[in-house]
Protein backbone atom coordinates (compact mmCIF):
# COMPACT_ATOMS: atom_id res chain seq x y z
CA UNK A 1 0.00 0.00 0.00
CA UNK A 2 1.32 3.29 -1.14
CA UNK A 3 1.95 5.79 2.08
CA UNK A 4 0.08 9.42 2.20
CA UNK A 5 3.36 11.02 0.95
CA UNK A 6 3.51 8.94 -2.28
CA UNK A 7 0.19 9.24 -2.94
CA UNK A 8 0.50 13.11 -2.90
CA UNK A 9 3.75 13.05 -4.76
CA UNK A 10 2.07 10.83 -7.76
CA UNK A 11 -0.98 13.34 -7.59
CA UNK A 12 0.99 16.03 -8.10
CA UNK A 13 3.30 14.99 -10.83
CA UNK A 14 0.35 13.82 -12.81
CA UNK A 15 -1.15 17.39 -12.40
CA UNK A 16 2.00 18.91 -13.45
CA UNK A 17 2.05 16.55 -16.57
CA UNK A 18 -1.26 17.66 -17.52
CA UNK A 19 -1.00 21.20 -16.55
CA UNK A 20 2.31 21.10 -19.16
CA UNK A 21 0.31 19.33 -21.75
CA UNK A 22 -2.73 21.71 -21.51
CA UNK A 23 0.00 24.80 -21.78
CA UNK A 24 1.34 23.12 -24.63
CA UNK A 25 -1.55 22.34 -26.79
CA UNK A 26 -2.40 26.56 -25.85
CA UNK A 27 0.19 27.65 -27.31
CA UNK A 28 -0.43 26.20 -30.79
CA UNK A 29 -2.35 29.66 -32.37
CA UNK A 30 -4.30 28.25 -35.12
CA UNK A 31 -6.94 30.91 -35.68
CA UNK A 32 -5.41 32.27 -38.89
CA UNK A 33 -5.02 28.32 -40.79
CA UNK A 34 -8.37 27.88 -39.39
CA UNK A 35 -10.04 30.69 -41.74
CA UNK A 36 -9.61 27.45 -44.44
CA UNK A 37 -11.25 25.40 -42.25
CA UNK A 38 -14.24 24.64 -44.71
CA UNK A 39 -12.55 24.76 -47.35
CA UNK A 40 -10.54 21.88 -46.73
CA UNK A 41 -13.45 20.27 -45.06
CA UNK A 42 -15.37 20.84 -48.40
CA UNK A 43 -12.96 18.95 -50.14
CA UNK A 44 -12.17 16.07 -47.79
CA UNK A 45 -16.53 15.21 -47.11
CA UNK A 46 -18.44 16.75 -49.98
CA UNK A 47 -19.95 14.49 -52.43
CA UNK A 48 -20.42 17.67 -54.72
CA UNK A 49 -16.90 18.39 -54.41
CA UNK A 50 -15.90 14.44 -55.42
CA UNK A 51 -19.40 14.92 -57.95
CA UNK A 52 -17.94 18.04 -59.76
CA UNK A 53 -14.26 16.71 -60.46
CA UNK A 54 -16.05 12.92 -61.68
CA UNK A 55 -18.79 15.63 -63.86
CA UNK A 56 -14.97 17.39 -65.37
CA UNK A 57 -12.96 14.42 -65.70
CA UNK A 58 -16.40 12.17 -67.68
CA UNK A 59 -16.19 15.14 -70.05
CA UNK A 60 -12.72 15.70 -70.54
CA UNK A 61 -12.92 11.84 -71.68
CA UNK A 62 -15.90 12.54 -74.07
CA UNK A 63 -13.98 14.83 -75.95
CA UNK A 64 -11.04 13.04 -76.13
CA UNK A 65 -12.33 11.21 -79.68
CA UNK A 66 -13.48 14.63 -81.32
CA UNK A 67 -10.21 15.90 -80.49
CA UNK A 68 -8.30 12.95 -81.68
CA UNK A 69 -10.06 13.03 -85.27
CA UNK A 70 -9.47 17.04 -85.53
CA UNK A 71 -5.69 17.25 -86.70
CA UNK A 72 -6.62 21.25 -86.16
CA UNK A 73 -7.12 20.81 -82.63
CA UNK A 74 -5.25 21.89 -80.08
CA UNK A 75 -5.74 23.30 -76.35
CA UNK A 76 -2.33 25.01 -75.94
CA UNK A 77 -1.64 28.60 -76.72
CA UNK A 78 2.02 27.76 -77.19
CA UNK A 79 1.70 25.41 -79.84
CA UNK A 80 3.47 26.51 -83.25
CA UNK A 81 2.26 25.74 -86.77
CA UNK A 82 2.51 22.28 -88.62
CA UNK A 83 1.36 20.16 -85.60
CA UNK A 84 -0.97 18.27 -87.24
CA UNK A 85 0.69 15.24 -87.48
CA UNK A 86 2.65 15.28 -84.46
CA UNK A 87 1.59 12.69 -81.84
CA UNK A 88 -1.33 13.78 -79.49
CA UNK A 89 -0.55 14.63 -75.40
CA UNK A 90 -2.28 15.97 -72.78
CA UNK A 91 -0.70 18.32 -70.33
CA UNK A 92 -2.15 18.01 -66.60
CA UNK A 93 -1.02 20.10 -63.29
CA UNK A 94 -0.51 17.35 -60.21
CA UNK A 95 -1.56 19.26 -57.05
CA UNK A 96 -5.38 19.66 -56.25
CA UNK A 97 -5.43 18.52 -60.26
CA UNK A 98 -4.24 15.01 -60.30
CA UNK A 99 -3.16 14.67 -56.46
CA UNK A 100 -4.75 15.03 -53.33
CA UNK A 101 -3.17 17.52 -50.94
CA UNK A 102 -6.15 18.13 -48.41
CA UNK A 103 -4.60 15.94 -45.68
CA UNK A 104 -1.58 18.53 -45.66
CA UNK A 105 -3.34 21.49 -45.72
CA UNK A 106 -5.75 19.98 -42.70
CA UNK A 107 -2.45 19.36 -40.75
CA UNK A 108 -1.55 23.16 -41.55
CA UNK A 109 -4.91 23.67 -39.71
CA UNK A 110 -4.45 21.53 -36.49
CA UNK A 111 -0.58 22.29 -36.34
CA UNK A 112 -1.18 26.56 -36.76
CA UNK A 113 1.87 26.36 -39.39
CA UNK A 114 0.98 27.44 -42.90
CA UNK A 115 3.01 26.74 -46.10
CA UNK A 116 5.62 26.17 -46.78
CA UNK A 117 6.01 24.37 -42.96
CA UNK A 118 5.07 20.82 -43.63
CA UNK A 119 4.99 20.57 -47.72
CA UNK A 120 8.02 18.97 -48.44
CA UNK A 121 7.67 16.39 -45.78
CA UNK A 122 4.51 15.87 -46.87
CA UNK A 123 5.21 15.79 -50.56
CA UNK A 124 8.39 13.18 -49.80
CA UNK A 125 5.47 10.89 -47.79
CA UNK A 126 4.42 10.19 -51.34
CA UNK A 127 0.74 9.17 -49.85
CA UNK A 128 -1.49 11.57 -51.62
CA UNK A 129 -4.25 10.09 -53.22
CA UNK A 130 -6.06 10.69 -56.69
CA UNK A 131 -8.94 13.03 -57.54
CA UNK A 132 -11.89 11.51 -57.90
CA UNK A 133 -12.15 10.69 -61.74
CA UNK A 134 -8.53 11.45 -62.79
CA UNK A 135 -7.57 7.51 -62.68
CA UNK A 136 -10.78 6.77 -65.26
CA UNK A 137 -9.79 9.87 -67.67
CA UNK A 138 -6.00 9.28 -67.61
CA UNK A 139 -6.38 5.11 -68.40
CA UNK A 140 -8.63 6.12 -71.19
CA UNK A 141 -6.37 8.54 -72.48
CA UNK A 142 -3.59 6.19 -72.14
CA UNK A 143 -5.60 3.82 -74.57
CA UNK A 144 -5.68 6.24 -77.49
CA UNK A 145 -1.74 6.37 -77.13
CA UNK A 146 -2.32 9.51 -75.61
CA UNK A 147 0.93 10.85 -74.14
CA UNK A 148 0.88 11.99 -70.67
CA UNK A 149 2.75 14.93 -68.87
CA UNK A 150 2.36 16.37 -65.97
CA UNK A 151 3.97 19.81 -65.59
CA UNK A 152 3.96 20.71 -61.44
CA UNK A 153 5.08 23.89 -59.45
CA UNK A 154 6.73 21.23 -56.68
CA UNK A 155 10.08 22.00 -56.35
CA UNK A 156 12.61 19.28 -57.97
CA UNK A 157 13.38 18.09 -54.73
CA UNK A 158 10.17 16.24 -54.95
CA UNK A 159 10.72 15.01 -58.43
CA UNK A 160 11.42 10.96 -56.95
CA UNK A 161 8.79 11.18 -54.39
CA UNK A 162 5.93 12.84 -56.51
CA UNK A 163 7.00 9.55 -59.11
CA UNK A 164 6.63 7.11 -56.56
CA UNK A 165 3.54 8.56 -55.63
CA UNK A 166 1.48 8.81 -59.30
CA UNK A 167 2.80 5.42 -60.16
CA UNK A 168 1.67 4.33 -56.94
CA UNK A 169 -1.86 5.46 -57.56
CA UNK A 170 -1.83 3.20 -60.98
CA UNK A 171 -1.82 6.74 -62.99
CA UNK A 172 0.15 6.55 -66.65
CA UNK A 173 3.80 7.38 -66.18
CA UNK A 174 5.94 6.24 -68.76
CA UNK A 175 9.98 6.51 -68.58
CA UNK A 176 10.74 6.88 -71.59
CA UNK A 177 11.12 10.85 -71.46
CA UNK A 178 10.82 13.30 -69.01
CA UNK A 179 6.95 13.63 -68.25
CA UNK A 180 7.42 14.94 -64.74
CA UNK A 181 8.16 18.95 -65.16
CA UNK A 182 9.15 20.51 -61.95
CA UNK A 183 9.76 23.75 -61.02
CA UNK A 184 13.41 24.58 -60.33
CA UNK A 185 13.95 21.29 -62.56
CA UNK A 186 16.19 23.14 -66.03
CA UNK A 187 15.43 26.78 -64.53
CA UNK A 188 12.35 26.49 -65.00
CA UNK A 189 10.08 29.23 -63.17
CA UNK A 190 6.66 29.16 -61.43
CA UNK A 191 5.46 30.10 -64.84
CA UNK A 192 4.44 26.96 -67.02
CA UNK A 193 4.65 28.53 -70.17
CA UNK A 194 8.11 27.54 -71.34
CA UNK A 195 7.26 23.82 -70.02
CA UNK A 196 4.18 24.04 -72.06
CA UNK A 197 5.85 24.87 -75.15
CA UNK A 198 8.64 22.38 -74.68
CA UNK A 199 5.68 20.01 -75.06
CA UNK A 200 4.14 21.51 -77.78
CA UNK A 201 7.36 21.33 -80.10
CA UNK A 202 6.83 17.89 -79.96
CA UNK A 203 3.21 16.63 -79.41
CA UNK A 204 -0.15 17.90 -80.38
CA UNK A 205 -1.26 19.00 -77.27
CA UNK A 206 -5.45 18.32 -77.21
CA UNK A 207 -6.11 19.17 -73.43
CA UNK A 208 -4.87 21.12 -70.68
CA UNK A 209 -6.25 20.36 -67.09
CA UNK A 210 -5.53 21.92 -63.44
CA UNK A 211 -6.71 24.26 -60.29
CA UNK A 212 -5.51 27.54 -61.54
CA UNK A 213 -5.60 29.72 -64.21
CA UNK A 214 -1.77 29.57 -64.66
CA UNK A 215 -2.29 26.12 -65.90
CA UNK A 216 -3.87 27.31 -68.71
CA UNK A 217 -2.58 30.92 -69.28
CA UNK A 218 0.92 32.32 -68.39
CA UNK A 219 1.54 34.05 -64.78
CA UNK A 220 1.69 37.95 -66.44
CA UNK A 221 -1.26 37.22 -68.26
CA UNK A 222 -3.15 36.20 -64.82
CA UNK A 223 -1.51 38.84 -62.51
CA UNK A 224 -4.52 41.46 -62.41
CA UNK A 225 -7.01 42.40 -59.61
CA UNK A 226 -10.02 40.09 -58.80
CA UNK A 227 -12.49 41.45 -61.14
CA UNK A 228 -9.83 41.98 -64.11
CA UNK A 229 -9.01 38.03 -63.34
CA UNK A 230 -12.39 37.46 -63.49
CA UNK A 231 -12.85 38.42 -66.83
CA UNK A 232 -10.22 35.91 -68.04
CA UNK A 233 -12.77 33.35 -67.34
CA UNK A 234 -15.06 34.50 -70.22
CA UNK A 235 -11.93 35.59 -72.58
CA UNK A 236 -11.47 31.89 -73.02
CA UNK A 237 -15.27 30.86 -72.66
CA UNK A 238 -14.28 28.70 -76.14
CA UNK A 239 -11.87 26.38 -74.70
CA UNK A 240 -13.25 25.38 -71.13
CA UNK A 241 -14.90 22.14 -71.39
CA UNK A 242 -13.85 21.29 -74.62
CA UNK A 243 -10.12 21.68 -74.35
CA UNK A 244 -9.52 23.27 -71.23
CA UNK A 245 -10.90 21.45 -67.43
CA UNK A 246 -10.89 23.38 -64.09
CA UNK A 247 -10.98 21.45 -60.73
CA UNK A 248 -12.00 23.60 -58.15
CA UNK A 249 -9.56 24.71 -55.35
CA UNK A 250 -10.96 26.64 -52.55
CA UNK A 251 -7.73 26.40 -50.32
CA UNK A 252 -5.12 28.13 -51.62
CA UNK A 253 -4.14 29.54 -55.60
CA UNK A 254 -3.41 33.11 -57.01
CA UNK A 255 -6.91 34.18 -56.57
CA UNK A 256 -5.99 34.86 -53.19
CA UNK A 257 -2.76 36.95 -54.04
CA UNK A 258 -5.00 38.64 -56.66
CA UNK A 259 -6.75 39.80 -53.12
CA UNK A 260 -3.60 41.68 -51.49
CA UNK A 261 -2.89 43.22 -54.78
CA UNK A 262 -0.77 40.07 -55.95
CA UNK A 263 1.78 41.05 -53.27
CA UNK A 264 1.71 39.50 -49.63
CA UNK A 265 1.18 41.23 -46.53
CA UNK A 266 3.72 40.92 -44.13
CA UNK A 267 1.37 39.79 -41.41
CA UNK A 268 -1.26 37.23 -40.89
CA UNK A 269 -3.51 40.39 -39.47
CA UNK A 270 -2.50 42.35 -42.91
CA UNK A 271 -3.86 39.35 -45.00
CA UNK A 272 -7.36 38.77 -42.98
CA UNK A 273 -7.80 42.48 -43.28
CA UNK A 274 -7.22 42.30 -47.15
CA UNK A 275 -10.30 39.61 -47.29
CA UNK A 276 -12.37 41.29 -45.18
CA UNK A 277 -12.36 44.18 -47.13
CA UNK A 278 -12.90 42.07 -50.55
CA UNK A 279 -16.04 40.67 -49.33
CA UNK A 280 -19.16 41.75 -51.04
CA UNK A 281 -21.62 42.26 -48.86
Amino acid sequence: MKSPNQIYLSSLISILLLTNFVSSEETVDNSFQKQSLLAVLYMQTSAEFAANNIQTYTNATNKIDEALSDKSWTAALEQKDNFSLKKPAIILDVDETVLNNTPHQARSILNGCSYPCGWIDWGLESSAEAIDGVKDFLLYAKSKDIKIFYVTNRVAELEDATRVNLKALGLPFDDDEDVLLMKGEKGWSSDKVSRRALVASNYRVIMLVGDQITDFISTEEATLEPEARKDLANKYKDMWGSKWFMIPNPMYGKWEGSIYGNQYPETQEEMIQKRLEALKP
